[in-house]
This record gives structure tokens, sequence and C-alpha cells, in this order.
């Protein structure tokens, strides 16, 4: 899937696109209705071409040679048929995280942005575990990291599944552990395609998954990965084998939203992880139930 470039906002102006469309027809919810004023002017983009867009997709579409706005605001789908608050998308620290704002205090928020008042690393912050910026779904335990690894990264595989993603290479035995915990690799760099269905345990199923072993990704954080997913593939989810991965009995793994609210992070033991990505996939649990709050057990631990 290729999407359109979008428009060069003017100087003081942001995007506002419309990601969500029923027979070509733009679908804003009632988000237009419950926008707070601003001194900010919105600059609403709307075109079939941009159905489906994510946010992590989004900064590779902003025309260059321009001035670039620090930030984009995406209606998508959970805007439109789940009431959630529009996402509001890094175009300059970090490229492609979000997170996701009361639709009543965007013009508020846009104002705090532009006018410096406010950077984006403080509403990833003092988001909840939902993505909301001030929301009251409590304070994730692991909260994403807000400096970015000072390095450029190259584009991940294009799946369908999901990606394992090693980024820290300290520890060579931890890593082998780690892939023969998830039921090894096979010749093609698959985890879990080779497991027997009859011995498949559902109350922790296994992760089927891509492997990445690449130096290029060392220092990965979860908010740079949503920019680097190709928008060809509806991947599932990232899941990063990072320094803690190797450090800890459990194995955690850190799991990146790509959708909800692209770059948030979910800190799982590895045999967690399969049932995860299985349930994101039938849309059968939302990636926030993943995320741990601080002060409160996790509830795969009950």
């Amino acid at each position: 899937m290729s999407f359109p470039e979008l428009p060069q906002p003017a100087p003081g102006e942001v995007l506002l696109v419309c990601t969500c469309y029923e027979d070509g027809k733009a679908l804003w919810g009632g988000l237009l209705d419950e926008i707070g004023g601003s001194g900010v002017r919105l600059h609403l983009v709307e075109g079939p071409g941009w159905d489906y867009l994510h946010g992590g997709n989004l900064p590779a579409l902003v025309p260059g040679g321009g001035l670039v706005p620090p930030v984009a605001v995406l209606a998508d789908i959970p805007v439109v048929y789940g009431g959630d608050g529009p996402l509001l998308v890094d175009l300059t620290a970090m490229p492609g995280r979000g997170v996701r704002v009361p639709s009543a205090r965007l013009g508020e928020i846009l104002d705090a942005l532009l006018g410096g008042a406010l950077a984006f690393d403080d509403l990833v912050r003092d988001m909840d575990r939902c993505g909301m910026y001030q929301g009251d779904g409590g304070r994730p335990a692991f909260p994403a990291p807000t400096v970015p690894s000072r390095r450029s990264f190259p584009a991940l595989p294009s799946t369908s599944a999901a990606l394992l993603v090693r980024t820290s290479f300290d520890d060579e035995g931890g890593w082998r552990a780690l892939l023969d915990e998830l039921g090894g690799a096979d010749e093609d760099g698959w985890v879990g395609s080779d497991l027997d269905p009859d011995e498949i345990d559902v109350e922790h199923y296994p992760l089927g998954a891509l492997v990445v072993d690449d130096r290029a990704f060392e220092g990965l954080r979860p908010g740079q990965v949503p920019a680097l997913v190709p928008p060809e593939e509806h991947t599932t989810l990232v899941v990063l084998a990072d320094a803690s991965t190797f450090a800890e009995p459990s194995r955690p793994l850190t799991v990146v939203d790509l959708y909800d609210t692209p770059g948030q992070s979910a800190v799982l033991p590895c045999r967690e992880v399969g049932s995860m990505a299985c349930n994101l996939e039938i849309g059968n649990m939302d990636f926030h139930e993943f995320v741990v709050v601080e002060g409160v057990e996790p509830w795969w631990e009950g």
C-alpha cells in the first residue's frame, strides 16, 4: 500500500488528516464539532488515498523543501468508531510516534506545542496506559523512552506477521537462549513457525515472528519503530529484545504499538508475547490491556 504526499502546510498551520473512509467519503466522527478553540489554523486533509494511513507512515509523506511543523493530527478509526481523541503525530523529535489528546483540548495543546510551552516529549511522559495525554487510565509502569538513539535506522522488513528485533548485542548466549525459549528460529529466520499444534499451550500461545538480527538496529527505541515499518503490509506488532531482555530471568520483551498509539510500549515476559500478538491480530484485546500500570500487578501474574 502506498499513500500520496500530503499538502505543504503554511507557516503556523497544522495538518488534520482524515484516515477513515466509507465508499470514498471521509468520516470525521464527532471530532470537528468537539475541537476547542485555538490560535493554530487546522488544514483539513481528506481523500481516499489516505484511507488507513497510520501515524508511523505519516512522516514520509510530508513534502520536503518547506518548513516541517512539529506535529500533525490524525482522525483515524479510534476517533470515528471508538470516540477516542485525535492522534498527534511527532514529525521532528522522534518522527512517527503518537499521543492521543482529548478532542476538546486539541486547540489548547497545539497552541502550547507551536508556542514552545510544551514539547512532544512532555506529551509522551504524561500519557496514561491508553496513550491519552493526562488521561485517567493509570500511569504506565514502563514508560516509553523519550530520548532517541543518536543514529538513523533502515526500514524494517515488510511482513503481515510480527517482527522480533534484536537491539542489544552484548549477550550472544542470552539471545540464543531467548530464541530457543521461543521455539527456535528456522532456516528462513522465523520463530514459532514449526510448532506442533497439538503441543501448543493455549495459555501461553507461541510467538510467530520474523527475526531481525542485525546490528543496524542496535539501540533502537520504541518511539522510533513506527516510522521504520513499511506500509505495504499490516504488520501485527514489533517486539524488541533489548538489554533488559537479557538481564532478567523472565526475559521481558518490549512490544511496540503501531496503530492505536504508535510508539507506545508494553513490557511483558517473553512467554506472554505470543498470546498478545494472537489477541491483537484477531481483535480480541486492545494494546493498552497489556500495558502494566504503575503499582498494579499485571493480570497475567494473578
